[in-house]
């Protein structure tokens, strides 16, 4: 129920990508956002960090996404979300006196004391190879700011709204356009499709994972 919680403000992006384009989508999972906060706070009177910075970032940089009309900058806000997640994880091995992971699961599973580290490592290497993975496919695989920056010198214009591309342009520039949009079509299945994936497959190994100690530690308990 948490992660569909999560990915709410997602799925509605996707969806309004869908049916008006990148910068109705954005809006939309600005609100998304601010209401799946809210109802947080509604249902629990406390609203976790992590919730409050990911609403942060994305008000930020979607923000510029609409101000500048440049689809780039609400592309980099997985990427960012993510490392920043692993940049606090990894900072909870130096701070206090236990890692956010064990903080968030001791209560529902009992682990021996040496692998709440590896967990949480773990985590912060999921995250960034999460962020990384945003990246590439914004960069590389998509191929999505390289078409991008080429429509623009080509347009000769500073900003484009491709879900217009058929009441902007015709020939070779429209080709180029759809070819561009096609590109960020890629970006955004990925950030609905890729990046759950990606965590629904995390934690399924995770979960393999502490199965394995779990039982250990229940033998020893039996032993004793």
């Amino acid at each position: 129920m948490k992660l569909l919680l999560d990915f709410f403000p997602i799925l509605l992006f996707f969806i309004a990508y869908k049916l008006a384009g990148i910068y109705v989508a954005t809006g939309v999972a600005i609100v998304a956002a601010a209401v799946q906060v809210g109802w947080i706070w509604w249902r629990h009177r406390k609203v976790e960090k992590m919730h409050l910075a990911t609403l942060g970032l994305l008000v930020v940089f979607g923000g510029m996404t609409l101000a500048l009309q440049d689809p780039i900058f609400v592309m980099w806000k997985p990427t960012l979300v993510n490392w920043l997640f692993a940049l606090v994880f990894l900072g909870s091995h130096f701070i206090g006196g236990r890692t956010i992971i064990e903080r968030t699961m001791s209560h529902a599973i009992d682990l021996p004391p040496a692998i709440w580290p590896r967990l949480n490592l773990l985590w912060v290497g999921f995250f960034f190879l999460s962020g990384a993975a945003n990246l590439y496919v914004v960069y590389d695989f998509s191929g999505f700011y390289t078409a991008q920056q080429a429509l623009l010198a080509a347009a000769g214009v500073a900003e484009i709204d491709l879900a217009t591309c058929a009441e902007q342009f015709t020939g070779a520039l429209l080709a180029q356009c759809e070819d561009t949009q096609a590109a960020e079509e890629v970006w955004v299945n990925f950030k609905l499709f890729g990046l759950l994936g990606l965590t629904i497959a995390f934690i399924v190994a995770q979960g393999l994972y502490l199965a394995r100690h779990i039982r250990s530690s229940e033998e020893e308990v039996t032993e004793a």
